[in-house]
């Protein structure tokens, strides 16, 4: 299976995604926990169907310590008790954030607050802006069909 463009060899196409990557490496670098940011990551990509996504942050998830038993657990956070209040706090402005189309109040105050509770200023907006950018990357290779499976990691860093 081939993707319908070309994504690493096209040149307008690398334009936008070094911009994309440079805010992304803000994000990474931010005080936001690492494991928080790959969780928040791997549930936007399930609920956007991106296997690209989902194969590229299970597999840096797992080599960054990540268990097996909470990565198989993503899709189901809510009835798994292997996440702390935090992280379910940040998975679910995730799947709010995510689904903006089907709430018509878009992200709740409940989520925000909760969130709150456990994230500083700081910590937020590298969450809201992960969200988002997760999202764009997500559309991206949808839209291009982008082949899921023979990511390794490190390789795009």
């Amino acid at each position: 299976m081939d993707a319908r463009l070309n994504l690493f060899g096209n040149p307008d196409t690398a334009k936008v995604l070094k911009h994309i990557n440079s805010a992304g490496k803000v994000v990474s670098d931010s005080a936001l926990p690492a494991a928080t940011q790959e969780l928040v990551k791997i549930r936007a990509s399930q609920i956007n169907g991106c296997g690209f996504c989902t194969d590229m942050h299970t597999k840096d998830a797992t080599h960054a310590g990540e268990t097996a038993q909470r990565l198989h657990l993503v899709a189901a956070w809510r009835e798994a008790t292997v996440f702390t209040d935090a992280e379910r706090a940040a998975l679910e402005l995730t799947e709010q954030g995510t689904r903006i189309a089907d709430a018509a109040g878009g992200v709740t105050d409940e989520a925000w607050a909760n969130a709150a509770k456990h994230y500083d200023e700081g910590q937020l907006a590298a969450l809201v802006f992960l969200i988002a950018l997760i999202n764009a990357y997500n559309r991206v290779n949808v839209i291009v069909q982008q082949p899921a499976g023979d990511y390794q990691p490190g390789q795009f860093g």
